[in-house]
């Protein structure tokens, strides 16, 4: 008997949907069943995040560092890519460096395609109608919107951070609010050794020493929030692995709402699935202790 030979197997959120309400003893039968089922997955979305890292969320991003002036750098970043809506005047190309009239700066990701470019910000500082200049072309775009961020605040947490300086990368320490509240002279240059990053609803990441030149390079790993459920034909953003952790899941937050009978071997299975699917979403790497001076005890 032959096999199908194919592995794109997948189930959009109506699906879903429709497996969780069986599972519940229930029909989907009217709009409001599937707005409350779409409630249910961001909310469980929001959970998952809470419950530790998903790999398939992790991001790795590249940030320019920026000076202002000799006596002048921008140290606090925010976390990921601020979209700017732009009239273009000329070319402007990658990895270009731009200036604001108000004096922040930027580095072009992506060229402008009709009147859009997406940019690296250091600060939230452009204002609608400023003017940016390109640093080598001398093409000039006129911002025409708010600076949007939405990817900026779509940021849960920061995990390793470099600084790369000709080709050569430097591990930097994380440190806390009141260890860097603790640093006598914040405005101190040099290469960055330490990074604190102010988990609000737009989070940055602020670097300590302040950057001494605009050719290092800030590269961290983030890890993103995980995709919204807007529509009954979106796919999860998740791996296929996850397939069966999410139908549980679903499950268990509707039996809360139309199936109280059976939310304690809905949840039983929920949790089951969960940690079947979190124990496979982990980096399979030798592990290698190390003792430190201080634990060596010599009598």
């Amino acid at each position: 008997m032959a096999t199908s030979g194919s592995y794109d197997f997948n189930l959009n959120m109506a699906e879903v949907t429709e497996e969780a309400f069986e599972r519940c003893g229930l029909e989907l039968r009217t709009g409001y069943d599937s707005a409350t089922a779409r409630r249910s997955l961001n909310i469980l979305f929001a959970e998952w995040s809470n419950r530790g890292i998903n790999l398939w969320t992790v991001e790795q991003v590249t940030q320019s560092l920026a000076r202002l002036s000799s006596s002048s750098s921008v140290s606090t970043y925010p976390l990921g890519t601020v979209t700017l809506v732009v009239a273009a005047s000329g070319s402007f190309t990658v990895g270009e460096t731009v200036t604001g009239a108000a004096g922040a700066t930027a580095s072009v990701i992506t060229k402008p395609s009709s009147t859009t470019m997406t940019i690296t910000v250091p600060t939230a500082d452009f204002v609608a109608t400023e003017t940016l200049t390109g640093a080598t072309s001398g093409a000039t775009t006129t911002v025409t919107s708010v600076p949007s961020l939405v990817d900026v605040q779509s940021t849960v947490d920061v995990l390793e951070v470099v600084i790369r300086r000709s080709g050569s990368d430097l591990g930097i320490t994380r440190i806390g609010r009141s260890d860097y509240m603790g640093i006598s002279d914040k405005t101190t240059q040099g290469r960055p050794s330490q990074f604190y990053v102010d988990r609000q609803i737009t989070p940055t990441i602020t670097l300590w020493s302040a950057p001494e030149n605009s050719t290092d390079q800030l590269i961290y790993y983030r890890v993103k929030r995980m995709q919204d459920t807007d529509d009954a034909v979106n796919d999860a953003d998740i791996p296929f692995r996850f397939l069966p952790c999410l139908t549980a899941g679903l499950a268990y937050y509707l039996a809360i709402k139309k199936a109280p009978d059976r939310i304690g071997v809905l949840k039983d299975i929920y949790e089951e699935e969960f940690q079947r699917a979190a124990s496979e979403d982990g980096e399979r790497v030798a592990l290698r202790l190390v003792p430190t001076y201080s634990s060596l005890n010599v009598s």
